[in-house]
């Protein structure tokens, strides 16, 4: 490693771990260099005129630019993953009484925990996947939930008020006459398909506009490529978003946007099965980055993510998400060799 490579790097990690600019004079001492505060002050200058870091006021220290972070996950990453991380894991995986369901959202709370970041698994398109069934399930004189399958077992449910004046056994009816006409129909399709129903259903449905809407509510997110978040609060703690109410903004924004967010995913450089894309002035994400790896569950495939300020832990969160992605397929695709492993590990601690 070269010294201005070493000065970029201790650079990165001072502001990773303090989120404050730091100058020549505190990076000599805090980090014993063997060299002047003025050798200090050149390098800095030519990291600076090359695009790594910049000056955010007039007068202070240097902080990592998005070219600056980019360079260090690319060339100047050391580290490996925490144990207790993958203590934490490994004891989710040895419980094989746990649904699918159950070990992603445990293993991903985990994984939020770990990196003081949120986690996001977002499930594979949903252009080849069909409605499978449809019921009502009535639950008073006034209320019913629909309730929604996919040919890939994914359920979606709606609870909705019905009025007085209809009864629960026409709700039925309409939802035998929705099943009929609409299981089968691909997910992309079914909310135009939905629609040219509408004139059909008016015999059914006089004065049920809100029932109308809630079954349309539903199949609408049934047709969106699906997104589950982990670990929010640990991402408003950062002090990015604690302290800046027009950050937060942004980021709230970016979390309600799901297209948005994939676009930004996608805008990144694959690191060898792990893909960092780190946001930047001109896309208005200066503040955001997202580290992800594929990942394989039965029945599809889809994305983890660690999403943090651009200031995250790098050295942390690419290790950690690749030894999380790799326990987790090994767990999926070969149980008995997943729950061999745990016993390996458990009888190194005896």
């Amino acid at each position: 490693m070269t010294r201005r490579d070493e000065i970029l790097k201790l650079i990165v990690e001072y502001f990773i771990r303090y989120a404050e600019p730091i100058g020549s004079k505190t990076l000599m001492t805090k980090y014993h260099l063997d060299v002047s505060s003025a050798t200090i002050r050149n390098e800095m200058n030519a990291l600076e005129k090359n695009g790594f870091i910049e000056k955010p006021h007039t007068s202070g220290g240097r902080v990592p630019t998005e070219k600056g972070y980019q360079y260090y996950v690319d060339n100047l990453r050391t580290g490996g993953v925490d144990e207790t991380a993958k203590n934490a894991l490994q004891t989710i995986l040895s419980e094989k009484t746990k649904s699918v369901e159950e070990v992603m959202k445990e293993s991903c709370e985990i994984l939020s925990q770990m990196t003081n970041l949120a986690s996001v698994v977002i499930g594979q398109s949903v252009d080849d996947e069909c409605l499978a069934s449809m019921q009502i399930i009535p639950i008073s004189q006034t209320t019913a939930t629909a309730i929604f399958v996919t040919s890939k077992g994914y359920v979606e449910n709606k609870t909705f008020l019905i009025n007085e004046g209809l009864q629960v056994e026409q709700v039925v009816k309409t939802v035998k006459l929705l099943n009929d006409r609409l299981v089968g129909t691909p997910l992309s399709k079914i909310v135009s398909k939905m629609e040219a129903l509408r004139p059909a259903l008016t015999d059914y449905m006089v004065g049920q506009e809100l029932i109308y809407q809630a079954l349309m509510g539903a199949f609408a997110k049934l047709a969106t490529e699906r997104m589950e978040f982990y670990g929010q609060e640990e991402l408003y703690k950062q002090p990015e978003f604690a302290n800046d109410a027009q950050k937060l903004r942004e980021l709230l924004n970016f979390l309600d946007d799901p297209e948005e967010f994939k676009r930004v995913l996608n805008s990144g450089q694959d690191k060898g099965g792990v893909t960092v894309s780190i946001g930047s002035k001109e896309d208005g994400y200066e503040n955001l980055a997202l580290v992800s790896t594929n990942i394989h569950v039965p029945g599809e495939k889809g994305t983890l993510t660690v999403l943090g300020p651009a200031r995250m832990d790098y050295d942390k969160v690419v290790a950690t998400l690749k030894y999380f992605a790799e326990a987790l397929d090994e767990y999926f695709s070969s149980p008995k060799k997943g729950e061999s492993e745990c016993s390996k590990r458990n009888s190194k601690k005896q």
